[in-house]
């Protein structure tokens, strides 16, 4: 039985860890996170799933894009782990089985699943809305990550480019114009929110005590999402839909409009079973993920079923 694993969600500003027994998660252990140096990020993450007692394996999500069969970091963002052999690291240094995914995936496995590790929903597609925009896939039950592992970057799906001449690009650099990372990030929501008035991070604090702006800037916001989920539904035809990420704070205020948005974009007869709704475990998401996934691959190699 795997009955002890410690999942790792590693962001930009912080690590967290914690325990899952069984279908316990303990309380999270958060730190500020080592993002100027590669070498003292891997130290940190050494200590402190060390200090989180044994384990049968670690599951770490992070902000990156992973070849999930080895384990190495493809690419980065906010953290120094870019073609760094994360999962081989960690192992050899830990002496447990470790596996490395993306924080969005990891954040839908554990939606896709109850607290008592019962699957809820088995097609669910998960959008994250912080600074930037993730997403996961779960179908069958099981992560989707497609042919190298990289599968579920929504945020860079197409959903505002025009196309009546040459599309326009910018050369190598992400994201680009018309994807829903560049219209409903969290830094598309500050700018909305400087045109009318409001100081960066604040658009949904204001929204949810009824700034007329800032209610406008998240409806503008909700709708560029709802566009993103209809596509969601239009290729997976998903039990479920969560919206997950520090934006996801303003509740209906975000997810009403994409929710009407989608409705207008869904093929007649498609996502009939779709729910659209808000994530149930907050910044638990990802650890929590990591945890589960941890579990399911120890379960698999050990043959456990």
């Amino acid at each position: 039985m795997i009955e002890r694993v410690i999942g790792v969600d590693v962001g930009g500003t912080k690590i967290s860890v914690a325990v899952l027994e069984g279908s316990t998660l303990h309380a999270p252990v958060l730190r500020k996170t080592h993002t100027r140096d590669g070498a003292k990020l891997l130290e940190q993450l050494i200590e402190a799933i060390s200090e989180a007692g044994d384990a049968q394996a670690v599951g770490v999500a992070v902000p990156s894009v992973v070849d999930f069969a080895t384990g190495r970091v493809r690419s980065s963002v906010n953290v120094p782990l870019a073609d760094i052999a994360l999962r081989d690291v960690l192992s050899e240094r830990l002496g447990i089985p470790v596996v490395v995914d993306n924080d969005a995936t990891c954040a839908a496995l554990a939606e896709a699943y109850d607290d008592d590790g019962s699957l809820v929903a088995r097609n669910l597609v998960m959008f994250t809305i912080g600074t930037g925009v993730g997403g996961g896939i779960v179908i069958d039950g099981r992560v989707m990550r497609g042919a190298t592992g990289a599968a579920a970057e929504l945020g860079h799906t197409i959903i505002g480019a025009g196309l009546r001449s040459t599309p326009f690009h910018r050369g190598d650099e992400f994201p680009q114009p018309g994807t829903l990372e560049s219209l409903a990030s969290g830094r598309a929501l500050n700018e909305l929110g400087r045109e009318h008035g409001l100081a960066e991070g604040t658009v949904v604090e204001h929204a949810m005590q009824g700034h007329p702006g800032a209610c406008a800037a998240l409806d503008l916001l909700g709708r560029r999402l709802g566009i993103g989920i209809a596509n969601a539904i239009n290729t997976f035809d998903p039990d479920l839909v969560v919206v997950g990420g520090g934006v996801s704070a303003a509740g209906d205020l975000l997810l009403d409009p994409a929710r009407d948005e989608a409705a207008h974009h869904v093929l007649t007869g498609v996502g009939t079973r779709t729910q659209i709704r808000r994530a149930r475990y907050g910044p638990k998401a990802g650890v929590r993920g990591a945890a589960l996934l941890a579990g399911q691959e120890a379960a698999q190699e050990a043959g456990v079923r």
